[in-house]
């Protein structure tokens, strides 16, 4: 059974993983605390793919002191191989006594194993604790793992009466300094920032993930554009940063596409005549591994994402002005002639954002919402 202590620890683990925040994918963000006769011996958190899980790195630090220590991991250990080796023989190598974890690892190949290996060979495992937070700092992996595509939300910058941009579209800025350098935090922890092609377009946006933390270690974020048509610019400045770019279209080629193909970007055909499918443009970003997706776009395609019930999560900055009737709205809907047909969203979190308030919010409908999304 859990204790306190082992309350107490985990906390500290899940605290210290939220370091690994911008650069793990597609690897989990997972810290490891290594205890002993109630002190601290070793911690560490996952590097980037390719280097060492959490384990491996508080085993390195501990050392000796490892044996007969209690280890306390924010996600079950792994006894797989992958770009590394597994980490549970690594924990029975150095003598862990213990084994305390969040919770179970999504992932078919882990999944229960890790522990069932770690009891085997004679470890004591404690599963459970925290769990919750746990899997809300990986949220995108475990929907990736279980829903086969990635964690949506979809950030919109509006004025207090809900209007995006003024009606000739210009909207640079609605939002404060401190709203935007809070966006830049969510992007650099997403895997991908999706927008349409209306927005590159129109705002030319960069869309890379710009931190004023000079010690971040931020992997950038794949920039994905919804573009049936294949209209987005070989100019457009989001060419000109480095990092990837997917662009997904109907189209088989031809027009504009060796131009995008030349400039850097790889194009994906998807489904959909006039529309892509954005259910396969989820899935095919999964496919990619990505765990989380940001998406900075129009009404149009919020208005699609929403409808199609595939936005999991809303981040609303909102402005204190007001722009008119006639400026443009958060999403392109069908006209509601009931009030009862109208999404209806659970507020997560309002808070002060400079002068701006941000309000975290999910659509409570989600679930009863399975249309095909096409924009």
């Amino acid at each position: 059974m859990a204790t306190a202590a082992d309350h107490e620890h985990m906390a500290r683990a899940l605290v210290l993983a939220r370091r690994a925040m911008y650069n793990t994918d597609p690897n989990p963000r997972v810290r490891c605390v290594l205890v002993k006769d109630g002190r601290v011996v070793g911690e560490g958190f996952t590097a980037r793919a390719g280097g060492p899980h959490a384990e491996r790195v508080a085993l390195a630090a501990a050392g000796a002191a490892a044996r007969g220590a209690t280890a306390y991991v924010s996600l079950e250990p792994c006894n797989h191989t992958g770009r590394t080796g597994p980490c549970v023989p690594a924990l029975i190598e150095a003598g862990i006594a213990r084994v305390v974890c969040a919770i179970r690892d999504p992932n078919p190949r882990v999944n229960g194993g890790g522990i069932r290996a770690l009891e085997a060979a004679g470890i004591e495992v404690e599963c459970g604790v925290l769990a919750a937070a746990a899997e809300e700092l990986n949220r995108g992996f475990f929907t990736r793992m279980t829903r086969g595509r990635p964690w949506v939300r979809s950030k919109i910058a509006a004025s207090l009466d809900g209007r995006t941009a003024l009606a000739n579209g210009r909207s640079q800025w609605i939002t404060s300094a401190a709203a935007r350098a809070d966006v830049h935090r969510w992007r650099a922890r997403s895997s991908v920032v999706l927008t349409g092609s209306g927005t590159v377009v129109a705002d030319d946006p960069l869309l890379t993930a710009r931190l004023d933390e000079p010690e971040a270690d931020v992997l950038q974020p794949v920039r994905a554009i919804v573009d049936s048509e294949l209209r987005t610019p070989r100019t457009a400045r989001l060419f000109t940063a480095p990092g990837e770019i997917v662009i997904f279209t109907t189209r088989d080629g031809g027009g504009n596409a060796d131009a995008l193909v030349a400039a850097g970007a790889r194009i994906e055909r998807v489904g959909g005549v006039a529309r892509c499918d954005l259910g396969e443009v989820l899935a095919r970003l999964a496919a990619l591994e990505a765990n989380e997706v940001w998406v900075e776009a129009g009404p149009a395609l919020n208005g699609a994402l929403l409808r199609a019930g595939l936005i999991d999560e809303l981040v609303i900055y909102l402005a204190p002005l007001v722009l008119g009737d006639r400026a443009r709205g958060m999403f392109a809907l069908e006209t509601l002639t009931s009030l009862d047909a109208a999404v209806r969203l659970e507020i997560d979190d309002v808070r002060r954002i400079g002068p701006d308030w941000r309000v975290i919010a999910r659509p409570a409908s989600q679930a009863a919402r399975p249309q095909r999304g096409r924009v």
